[in-house]
This record gives structure tokens, sequence and C-alpha cells, in this order.
């Protein structure tokens, strides 16, 4: 079942929707619901899943969500959740009733806000005889560069900050998170391999400039060990967005 999708680490590098095998996440960065249930129906045999931003939710509210999941598709929550930690174990909580598949913390919150975001998820999903949602550490966002941490007045040095917040997030009992397709291969050499990766910034070269500041192409940062590449403007502001879905996700899997 597609519910299952993000609750334990799958067999190889991702996981399966229907009859397509995609790391593709698609993020749903539309201003109505209806644009994007519309983009969602058309990718859908060409992608894994599909983020929920704040945008969107923010617009649209968990219904939207909730239609997402009636069509079978599963659903990244991307709020980055950052308070307290009763806050957000009970955001936490209410994502896991409302049955998304992924959801993020960010790791600056710190250690106890991450156990609680984790503890919530486990104990949610097993009193609702669900697969806990995979609760993901957000590290550096990728707009950031070491002149933006320098503004912040901690440390500068974008990679070392992405280690240290990624061993935080994993001591505390977190089983994945998201960095930037140049944080990959560093990760993958300090963490457990059962933690799951999730990658922004994928571009294909073809994009216009934006305000991804570290950014890979799909072939390159599943070779570097990502478990999912999230895609947001190359598919759903391309001119034909499924053949972009479809060109993705062909160059991430390897085929033709």
């Amino acid at each position: 079942m597609r519910r299952a999708l993000f609750g334990s680490p799958p067999t190889g590098r991702h996981g399966s929707i229907g009859a397509v095998s995609s790391p593709i996440i698609v993020a749903l960065d539309l201003p109505s619901g209806s644009a994007a249930l519309d983009l969602a129906t058309r990718v859908a045999p060409h992608v894994g899943a599909f983020k929920v931003g704040k945008e969107l939710f923010v617009s649209e509210g968990p219904e939207l969500v909730r239609r997402l999941r009636q069509t079978g598709a599963a659903v990244f929550l991307d709020l980055k959740f950052h308070d307290i930690p009763n806050t957000v174990a009970k955001a936490v909580a209410a994502a896991v009733r409302l049955d998304v598949q992924m959801l993020t913390v960010h790791g600056s919150g710190g250690s106890a806000m991450m156990r609680a975001a984790e503890t919530a998820a486990q104990e949610t999903a097993a009193a609702l005889g669900r697969t806990p949602p995979l609760v993901l550490g957000v590290t550096v966002l990728t707009s950031m560069d070491s002149a933006a941490l320098s503004e912040l007045g901690g440390e500068t040095d974008v990679t070392r900050q992405v280690e240290r917040l990624a061993r935080l997030a994993a001591s505390s009992g977190l089983r994945g998170l998201v960095c930037s397709p140049l944080e990959i291969m560093p990760l993958r050499a300090m963490l457990p391999p059962s933690v799951q990766l999730v990658t922004p910034g994928i571009r294909t070269g073809a994009e216009r400039s934006d305000d991804q500041k570290r950014t890979l192409g799909p072939a390159e940062a599943m070779a570097a060990g990502a478990s999912w590449l999230v895609v947001g403007r190359p598919i759903y502001a391309a001119a034909d967005p499924v053949e972009s879905a479809r060109r993705i996700h062909a160059l991430a899997t390897g085929g033709a």
C-alpha cells in the first residue's frame, strides 16, 4: 500500500507507487487546490509522491491533503515544524491523523524537539494502526549559502553546519533528512545506510536561475546516494509538465 511508502526504509533507494517505481516527489508549489490536483493527476504515472508546502496548505488546508490521499497518492507534508517540543509533538500527531507519509521538522529546533516529533509520530501511528510517517530533519535550506549563514551569527561553513545538524537529527532518532544534492555524499559517509535522504534543489540545466543555490541533476543526485528527489519548478512550471516528469524520472532511474 502507498501508506507504507515512507514508513520504513525501502528496498533499494526508493519505494514504488502503482506500476511505477520512482524516486521523484513533485512539489505542488501552486496557488490553488484545483491546480495542484490537476497537476498531480496528470504526472502521477511518472512520480512517487507529492509534496504539499506552506502556500498550498495555508490556502487550501487539510482538505487538500485528504483529497490527494483519496486518489491513493502518497503525501509529503512540508511545513518544517520548529517550536517547543510539546507544540511540535502535537502538530506531528495531527499530521499523522491526516495520514501523511512524510513530514519535516527543523533540525535547529534541537534534540528534545526532534525526539518529541519522532515519538509523537510513532505513538500516534501505533494507536491508529498505521505505519508511522517518515519525520525528516531539515538541516540547512538549499537557498542558503555561507553568506546567509554568516548573517545568523553562527557556523558559516554550510557543509559543517549540515553535518552538525545531521548528526543531531540521527542521534535524536529521526530516520530521514532533507539535504541539498551537494551534501549527499558527506552525509552518506557519516550516517547509517538506513537513513533516507530527501533532496530538493534538483535541476536539469534547462531552467532559469532561481533561489536554489546548491543544485544537482537527477542522475548525479541519485548516484551520490539520494533516496528521494524533490522536484518543483522543473515540472510544474514546464511547458509540458507530463513530459518533464517523464524525462526527469528517466534521468533519475537510468531509463530511456
